[in-house]
């Protein structure tokens, strides 16, 4: 069935969060026109993610579930996902519940305007060394890019599919998606959105196991931003 929008979430490990997150999303989009799916992407769970994937799926066909044969992070789900849709709109959001679906038709609606919107976490439920790292981490992006995006650690985005031409998939494209986007010339635009606290399963992430990754993957960005070739403009012979 053609779908116009394709929400992937990447899981592991989410069991008790799989149905409520369909719910949800479900009830969110009651009143949005255009079709919609939304693709759960296991990424090797060892506990009964896949199971509750498969019972969200019979109780609303829109659901679909796609799951890796070994675990290979958050970055390489997302970009299973994109592979495997082709709605011409695309949202992303985490699959802990602390994004809140309620957020996606306004976000969805910005979209008139600009190509891809970004979420902003306000009033974290974060503990208070996740929101310093943050803070830290906006301000090496700020140095580096020179552009300023408040929160690229949000994963709660909506955006147009043709938002992500020319950008290439590597371990923790995910968290510099804003900037990849920003940096090839797309409309770009955040608004505020909701945070909740975590009420079941385990963060997979913490401040020190993404600390260096996220330095090493600052520098090849950098030097990636300032490598890429934008388009050039060009006459063809003979004319068609």
């Amino acid at each position: 069935m053609p779908v116009d929008i394709s929400i992937i979430v990447p899981v592991f490990n989410e069991e008790d969060n799989v149905l409520t997150l369909a719910r949800e999303v479900a009830k969110a989009l009651d009143k949005e026109p255009r079709a919609f799916e939304l693709v759960l992407v296991d990424d090797a769970s060892g506990d009964g993610t896949w199971e509750k994937i498969q019972e969200a799926h019979r109780l609303d066909p829109r659901v679909r579930g796609l799951r890796h044969a070994r675990n290979s992070g958050q970055s390489a789900a997302l970009w299973t996902g994109v592979l495997a849709t082709n709605g011409a709109i695309i949202a992303t959001l985490d699959g802990d519940l602390q994004n809140d679906p309620v957020d996606l038709p306004k976000m969805l609606a910005e979209l008139g305007r600009v190509d891809f919107v970004c979420g902003v976490r306000v009033n974290r439920k974060d503990n208070w060394l996740r929101r310093a790292s943050s803070h830290i981490a906006r301000w090496a992006r700020k140095s580096v890019f020179e552009a300023d995006f408040q929160d690229t650690g949000c994963s709660l985005r909506v955006f147009k599919r043709s938002a992500l031409d020319g950008v290439f998939p590597f371990n923790g494209w995910h968290r510099f998606l804003p900037i990849l986007v920003h940096g090839a010339g797309i409309k770009t635009w955040e608004i505020p959105v909701n945070h909740r606290q975590r009420t079941a399963g385990v963060s997979k992430y913490g401040v020190w196991n993404r600390l260096g990754r996220g330095v090493y993957d600052l520098i090849g960005v950098a030097w990636y931003q300032k490598r890429r070739l934008p388009p050039a403009p060009f006459t063809t012979f003979p004319k068609e």
